[in-house]
């Protein structure tokens, strides 16, 4: 069964953090990547005509990076805005076959994951010449777990929940001096999970180019929002809050964001 709410609290207001002007740096890292390019705007006619609607065109993030995951457009950013911090360079400075000559030893980054962003992060780090090290929740499934070490990432699975992981990553990364680069933001740790956002707008960038007419409705998956909040954040300011519907659906099972729009707890 499903529930719906209408958002209350739209203002259609728009933000410089995700604008077309920042996607165009974040699509042009992407770009310097071995293998990248754009994925499919695949169209569903049979569905559409199911629906009575015009159509309906799927984005195919199966085809990203050989990984079947958009989590790595959000990983690899991160990962190449932490490297230019360091190395106190401009993103656009950095080149994934030649960043990991720039250091004296690779650094290691650390994350938790239910799956797919821990992926990504695993594979960017093995891009770059990095280390990563991933946590994941009691309960993760083995083939997640060989994945990630397939990557040539440390894969750690706890035995407490996906929040308690978290935590544990987080703590686990200040002892160490590690590199955090978790999608999920808290009170003092917000900037890395904003680049993480904004490296989803590649995929937003994409499909906007992709397009023969403006879409009227876009709907979008949310986890933690990350994905949700930097792509409808980039169509927001490209097309104009005003020229479409977003719906943002979850699962009933996990509707944070659901609940959140209903008590304007954000």
């Amino acid at each position: 069964m499903l529930k719906v709410t209408e958002n209350k609290y739209y203002t259609g207001q728009t933000s410089q953090v995700f604008s077309a002007d920042v996607a165009k740096e974040t699509r042009a890292f992407h770009q310097q990547i071995e293998g990248y390019a754009p994925t499919p705007l695949v169209s569903l006619p049979h569905l559409a005509k199911r629906l009575g609607v015009k159509s309906i065109l799927v984005k195919d993030e199966s085809k990203r990076f050989g990984l079947n995951a958009f989590k790595v457009l959000g990983g690899s950013y991160a990962l190449g805005r932490q490297l230019a911090e360091h190395l106190s360079v401009d993103i656009s400075d950095i080149d994934l076959k030649t960043v990991a000559s720039k250091l004296e030893k690779p650094l290691v980054f650390a994350t938790a994951t239910a799956g797919n962003h821990g992926t990504g992060v695993a594979w960017a780090a093995r891009e770059m010449g990095q280390k990563a090290v991933v946590y994941m929740p009691k309960g993760s499934p083995q083939a997640s777990v060989d994945r990630i070490k397939g990557l040539g990432a440390e894969c750690i699975v706890t035995d407490v929940n996906y929040d308690d992981t978290v935590r544990l990553a987080s703590q686990t990364a200040d002892e160490n001096g590690w590199m955090l680069v978790q999608d999920t933001a808290w009170e003092g740790y917000e900037k890395i999970p904003t680049w993480i956002s904004q490296g989803y707008m590649t995929m937003a960038d994409e499909a906007v180019e992709q397009l023969t007419e403006l879409p009227t409705h876009v709907m979008l998956q949310a986890g933690v929002g990350a994905m949700a909040g930097g792509v409808l954040g980039y169509l927001a300011d490209k097309l104009g809050a005003e020229s479409f519907k977003a719906i943002i659906a979850e699962p009933a099972a996990a509707d944070c964001i659901f609940r959140s729009a209903k008590k304007a707890r954000w």
